[in-house]
């Protein structure tokens, strides 16, 4: 089992920069994919970035690609999502998610789920 918590989120100005963190324990979570993705209110959730267990291997969704970076730090236990240049179409509670495919970890059915954190960007 792997548990998932995520901080980092607040209120900024567009092109500004925000790090979220997602802390990550339990005796499997090395071995497992890491993505996030994050709800805008009033639509679904929208896959956002996904790190391999092995932290060589990253993907993006198209509207963050340039801008977001995601990265593992496997000695905390921690999942970073940079985001740089920040739009206000960004505005989403962000959800950090676990799964041992590859290929799960890219959508919504990803097995394990934090609770998510709120980034507002203002214009």
């Amino acid at each position: 089992q792997v548990q998932l918590v995520e901080s980092g989120g607040g209120l900024v100005q567009a092109g500004n920069s925000l790090r979220l963190s997602c802390a990550a324990s339990g005796p499997t979570y090395s071995q497992h994919y890491i993505g996030w993705f994050r709800r805008a209110p009033g639509k679904g959730r929208e896959f956002v970035a996904a790190v391999a267990y092995s932290g060589d291997r990253a993907g993006y969704g198209e509207s963050v690609k340039g801008r977001f970076t995601i990265s593992r730090d496997y000695g905390a236990n921690t999942v970073y999502l940079q985001m740089n240049d920040l739009k206000p179409e960004d505005t989403a509670v962000y959800y950090c998610a676990a799964d041992l495919s590859r290929h799960v970890i890219l959508t919504t059915r990803a097995q394990y789920w934090g609770q998510g954190t709120q980034v507002t960007v203002s214009s």
